[in-house]
């Protein structure tokens, strides 16, 4: 049966790029593109070995990429060195790395994902998240080692903050033509491959015909599309390779396809749905994992739900009870309570400190027994009844507003410590600023 043709550039990449799960559904092979053939000797491939993306770009031994530090190293190490030496990346995930390299190539795979938004950031990977904000999801495949992969927000930061060491003070390039310039003028890695491969992702579209046919583009590269897995990773490795490395001569990953046509990434084989059916299969034990796992979460927010999540923690002890007023003589046998200074009140002396050395004279005034407001109540009266048009100086107030009045002008008088201001005479229109018999406050 002959392959079917591809649906247009882009269709399958922006629109269904992220995938989409409910909530404890774990994510399998096909969805990660990280599989392996049922029957490897059945096929026409020339290979004993597993058939998927994933594993292909992690599993190139090929050390043909510069690191930071001047060293030839393979993709793989390339790219856990990039997540190594982000700033964002925690101590905890950098000693897990550094004890089980196991779990370093699973957790750079799972970035890669993240990397171009195949996982996007409402995904999280441990079972007892509370949050209603990310859903979580088991990887099967991706999870064999005993470490937490944090959740896709994390990840993202961790990748955000992945820069070379020059490029923390300044802007990182953000074209694929930036890229190149850079290179060109000597600097090499001219970017980290974490920014590189959020170069592409965001021009993705516009180097569709550049490296390719026109009818794929590099984010087709990750999606579950009937091409063949081994091809596809060996085309990722080449875009890496020409971008970080040399765009104008030989590139390893050069197939007859490309090295006649300069600019142009290895052919892709198509493959037919029987094909296809080969690749990304599920193992038993990773169906069985994934299972597990949904019916730990599902079990975690019934609890959630309930309230009895917290149950299995210790109940911290009773603090003993204090009161802030002497307790009289206890009866035999019974302890003793300690007694402790009212806060408020301590809280008051420090404020009347902090206040300034009039402040302990201003006077609280209460108002006498009757119909006399208080300065609250006066306040709201004025609010509900007063004329805000009407001029202040009217005697047509109420005496409400004069008591008022001569309450605040007495508060102003306590925190100047003096009485207020006399009315100013001019003599013969002096301006007041020029006379020398005047004293000022």
């Amino acid at each position: 049966m002959a392959p079917e043709p591809l649906p247009p550039v882009g269709y399958l990449s922006r629109k269904s790029l992220p995938i989409k799960r409910m909530d404890a559904e774990p994510l399998t092979r096909e969805d990660l593109q990280y599989g392996k053939s049922r029957d490897a000797s059945s096929h026409a491939y020339h290979f004993m070995r597993a058939l998927d993306f994933l594993f292909h770009v992690f599993d190139n031994n090929q050390n043909v990429f510069h690191s930071p530090q001047g060293k030839l190293v393979p993709f793989r190490q390339l790219y856990l060195d990039a997540l190594y030496s982000s700033n964002k990346c925690s101590k905890v995930l950098k000693d897990r790395m550094t004890e089980s390299p196991a779990f370093g190539i699973e957790f750079s795979k799972i970035a890669l994902l993240v990397n171009v938004a195949r996982i996007n950031t409402t995904m999280a990977f441990f079972p007892e998240m509370k949050t209603a904000l990310r859903t979580y999801h088991p990887v099967p495949s991706l999870q064999k080692t005993d470490g937490n992969a944090q959740d896709a927000p994390r990840i993202k930061n961790c990748l955000k903050a992945a820069l070379l060491p020059s490029e923390f003070k300044s802007v990182p390039p953000s074209t694929p033509d930036e890229i190149i310039a850079k290179r060109v003028a000597g600097l090499r890695p001219p970017t980290s491959v974490v920014n590189l491969i959020f170069v592409l992702y965001n021009h993705a579209a516009p180097t569709a015909n550049r490296h390719f046919d026109g009818t794929i583009n590099f984010l087709d590269l990750f999606l579950p599309k009937p091409m063949s897995s081994p091809d596809r990773a060996n085309a990722f490795l080449w875009l890496i390779y020409h971008y970080l490395e040399d765009s104008v001569g030989p590139n390893p990953f050069d197939d007859a396809y490309s090295a006649a046509n300069k600019g142009k990434a290895p052919a892709i084989k198509r493959l037919t749905k029987e094909d296809q059916a080969l690749e990304n299969v599920d193992t038993p034990e990773e169906k069985e994992f994934g299972k597990k796992m949904t019916n730990i979460r599902n079990d975690f927010l019934t609890k959630l739900v309930m309230g009895t999540i917290d149950d299995h923690k210790k109940t911290k002890d009773i603090l003993p009870q204090y009161t802030t007023t002497i307790p009289p003589p206890p009866k035999p046998g019974e302890p003793y309570k300690y007694y402790i200074p009212d806060p408020e009140r301590e809280m008051a002396k420090k404020i009347s400190k902090m206040r300034g050395k009039f402040y302990h004279k201003i006077a609280r005034i209460t108002p006498p027994p009757g119909d006399e407001r208080s300065m609250l109540d006066q306040a709201w009266h004025v609010v509900m009844n007063h004329d805000p048009l009407e001029d202040s100086s009217e005697e047509s107030q109420d005496e409400g507003t004069a008591i008022d009045y001569s309450r605040r002008l007495s508060i102003l008088t306590q925190l100047r410590a003096r009485s207020p201001t006399p009315d100013l005479t001019l003599v013969d229109d002096e301006p007041p600023r020029f006379r020398r018999d005047i004293e000022w406050d």
